[in-house]
C-alpha cells in the first residue's frame, strides 16, 4: 500500500532477494504480495545494529530489549497462512522493531499494532515514519486486549506464544476473520490459523514453533 524509499546503493539488495529464493520460495511460499513485500522491506534496519550482518540469515535476530525478530520464514508463513488482501484491516499483537509491521503495511489498507514495551514502539514508530507508512498506528499497552475502539478486524497475527487463544482477540475477528498465533507453553508451542466461523474458532494446526511468551492478562505473567 506505500512505496518505501530503499536508500540507493542499498548493500542488503543481494542477500535479501537470496532470502527470498532460498528461506520463502524454495520452503513453499508462494504468496506473490508475502514474497514482493519481503524482498522490497530491508529487514536490516530492523535489528540491532551489532547484528545486522545476521538480518537476513535463517534465524531469529536480536532486537533489543530482549525481544527478537522471527526468521524470516516464520514471518512469511504467518502472513501467508492469513491470505491477507489490500483491503485488509489488521491488527498485529507484538510490534517489536516493526519489520513486520512494514510487512502488513505494505500488503494491507491500515494496520493496527499494540507493542507492551513502550522503547520498542517508539523506536518502530520512528521508523516506520522515517519509511514514510502512513498506514499504521502502534499503540503501547497490554496486547492480550487487542484494540477494540478499532475492531473488528480481518486479520489479527500475534507475534508472541500465549497458553490459549485470548478471548478478547478472537471477539475482535469479524465474522469470516483469520488469526494467526503461537499457542502452547513458554518453551514451544503450535502455530494455529483460526478462523471465526457462525461466532466459533475453527482451527487449523500448522506447524511447530518457539516464540517469546506474550505478557498480559490473557497471557503469561511475569515471574
Amino acid at each position: 500500500m506505500t512505496a518505501i524509499l530503499v536508500e540507493s546503493g542499498d548493500p542488503f539488495v543481494v542477500q535479501r532477494n537470496k532470502m527470498v529464493d532460498s528461506q520463502l520460495r524454495e520452503r513453499g511460499i508462494h504468496d506473490s504480495r508475502v514474497l514482493e513485500a519481503m524482498s522490497k522491506v530491508p529487514r536490516h534496519e530492523f535489528v540491532a545494529g551489532q547484528f545486522r550482518s545476521q538480518a537476513y540469515e535463517d534465524h531469529p535476530v536480536q532486537i533489543g530489549e530482549g525481544q527478537t525478530i522471527s526468521q524470516p520464514y516464520i514471518v512469511a508463513r504467518m502472513l501467508e497462512a492469513l491470505n491477507l488482501t489490500s483491503s485488509d484491516a489488521v491488527l498485529e499483537i507484538g510490534t517489536g522493531s516493526g519489520y513486520q509491521t512494514a510487512l502488513l503495511g505494505e500488503i494491507c489498507q491500515s494496520v493496527y499494532s499494540v507493542e507492551r514495551r513502550a522503547a520498542l514502539a517508539q523506536a518502530a514508530e520512528a521508523l516506520l515514519a522515517r519509511f514514510g507508512y502512513v498506514n499504521v498506528k502502534i499503540a503501547v499497552g497490554d496486547g492480550t486486549h487487542g484494540m477494540p475502539e478499532k475492531a473488528p478486524f480481518d486479520a489479527i497475527v500475534v507475534s508472541a506464544a500465549t497458553p490459549k487463544i485470548p478471548p478478547s482477540l478472537f471477539e475482535q475477528l469479524r465474522e469470516g476473520g483469520r488469526m494467526i498465533l503461537p499457542v502452547g507453553p513458554s518453551q514451544y508451542q503450535e502455530l494455529q490459523l483460526v478462523r471465526k466461523q457462525n461466532g466459533l474458532p475453527e482451527i487449523t494446526r500448522l506447524e511447530s514453533c518457539r516464540f517469546v511468551p506474550l505478557i498480559g492478562s490473557q497471557g503469561f505473567t511475569l515471574d
